[in-house]
């Protein structure tokens, strides 16, 4: 079958408008519930990062309370310590997009940090855009679209429909009056049409060979409208 890219956050850490540095990296139930259903319909995953840094897990998405329970957080951890290829990523800069069939992007608020403002990430999906590929994107990880520019300064992704991480959202997170900046704000911004569904609702927003998620538990739906697109 295909190989798809998973572009994954190097960042361990989300600097708030005050300098604080907040622990984080890649949400757990973005990068296992796609995960799985990738391996299942027998596609590859090669994992790549800024630097070919190994990615940390956002420790708060083990959490019980993040998971449904503590049965359902054991499963998670689980499958995330079994996804070997976290462990060997490769090199974002040296990713050749012409090898994979798609790419795909977990959220967590790491992307915010680092992807939002990575070139070569950037490139990526500009070029992935380009062929056509299907590129799927999660939660916080639509942050990485604000680094897809061209020379002009405009977003590629200019006038497509897409969704990502709310502002209400992050309200009732507890850090939108604590970060620098909000996805929601900075996507509007760049062009891009934000579909706002329901705070912590299943919502993918499907536009052309882009497909978007909202938040986690949009992780599922996601990894299905990617896999349409890959038949």
């Amino acid at each position: 079958m295909s190989k798809i890219l998973f572009v994954m956050t190097g960042a361990d850490h989300w600097t708030l408008a005050d300098g604080t540095k907040h622990p984080t990296g890649f949400w757990a139930e973005e990068a296992v519930v796609p995960y799985a259903a990738f391996k299942a319909a027998g596609h590859e995953i090669v994992v790549a990062t800024p630097g070919g840094v190994v990615p940390t897990v956002d420790r708060a998405s083990l959490a019980p309370e993040a998971n449904g329970g503590p049965e359902a957080a054991d499963a998670i951890a689980g499958k995330l310590a079994a996804m070997s290829e976290l462990r060997q990523p490769v090199r974002l800069e040296d990713v050749n997009i012409g090898d994979y069939a798609a790419v795909f992007y977990p959220g967590g608020h790491g992307p915010m940090e680092d992807l939002s403002v990575d070139a070569a990430s950037g490139r990526l999906l500009t070029l992935a855009l380009e062929a056509n590929k299907p590129i799927g994107v999660l939660c916080h990880a639509p942050a990485a679209l604000l680094a897809a520019t061209r020379a002009d300064g405009s977003n590629v992704f200019a006038g497509y429909r897409a969704t990502g991480f709310t502002n209400a959202e992050e309200a009732q997170a507890g850090f939108a009056e604590r970060a620098e900046w909000l996805l929601q704000d900075r996507l509007t911004a760049a062009g891009v049409q934000v579909q706002e569904g329901e705070p912590w609702a299943p919502n993918v927003v499907v536009d052309r060979n882009l497909v978007t998620g909202q938040n986690p538990a949009s992780s599922a739906r996601l990894a299905a409208e990617l896999l349409k697109k890959l038949v």
